[in-house]
């Protein structure tokens, strides 16, 4: 293995093995003020999404994190996503940390992404206290029924403003498993996309949130 860029690179490739393959990513070799190395930004929508590593005294892998600050319009997604992060079926975690804003607060993972508009995404908002599974389907975000649950809205849940919280999916075929901080929230089904597709990080609108140690792989 070799670290470079900040991203701890494991040699085998995210494919069916004996030993299951996990790729952790911080941001403690990038230089604040800049974006993160071997990432790419992009939005779904207008605007002009701000991705940069700074210093935190709190972050939970210090001294960097990942911080989204740019304003976007209401309806509009940033995304970052890691360039080497193809997956299929797996699971993408990470620490986040709400830290402002007055239409969202909002922290999200996106799998099986195959481009700014076309992906699998799980949020979080300290706003609503709420978590909700979406897919964004040719830059249209819907969010999807929660199994043995028709309509709705995700699942109520404390997702506390200012404090570091772990936010995880696991995702096999059709169906994919929630997790906030451990505790199992719900489970989905879905087939519209199948093949592999990048993980990432998600935020909405004028949401500022910050983000560490991104881990992605195969489920154990």
């Amino acid at each position: 293995m070799k670290l470079t860029g900040g991203v701890l690179v494991l040699t085998a490739g995210l494919c069916a093995a004996a030993d299951p393959v996990e790729r952790q990513i911080g941001f403690d070799h990038d230089q604040p003020g800049q974006p993160p190395s071997g990432w790419t930004q992009a939005i779904t929508g207008d605007g002009m999404p701000v991705w940069h590593v700074e210093a935190a005294a709190d972050a939970p892998s210090p001294p960097h994190v990942l911080k989204q600050s740019g304003q976007v319009p209401r309806r509009s997604f940033p995304v970052c996503l890691p360039d080497a992060s193809a997956v299929r079926d797996g699971f993408v975690e990470v620490k986040f940390k709400p830290i402002s804003g007055e239409i969202d607060q909002a922290a999200g993972l996106v799998w099986r992404a195959q481009d700014a508009n076309n992906y699998y995404l799980c949020r979080a908002n300290a706003l609503e206290n709420n978590v909700v599974l979406y897919k964004v389907h040719q830059g249209q975000r819907t969010a999807l029924d929660i199994v043995r649950r028709k309509g709705g809205y995700g699942v109520d849940v404390k997702v506390p403003s200012g404090q570091w919280q772990t936010l995880r999916v696991e995702f096999a075929g059709a169906q994919f498993r929630v997790l906030l901080d451990g505790r199992e929230l719900f489970k989905v089904e879905d087939h519209t996309f199948t093949q592999p597709g990048k993980v990432g990080l998600w935020t909405k609108a004028d949401s500022v949130t910050a983000f560490d140690d991104l881990r992605f792989g195969t489920v154990r």
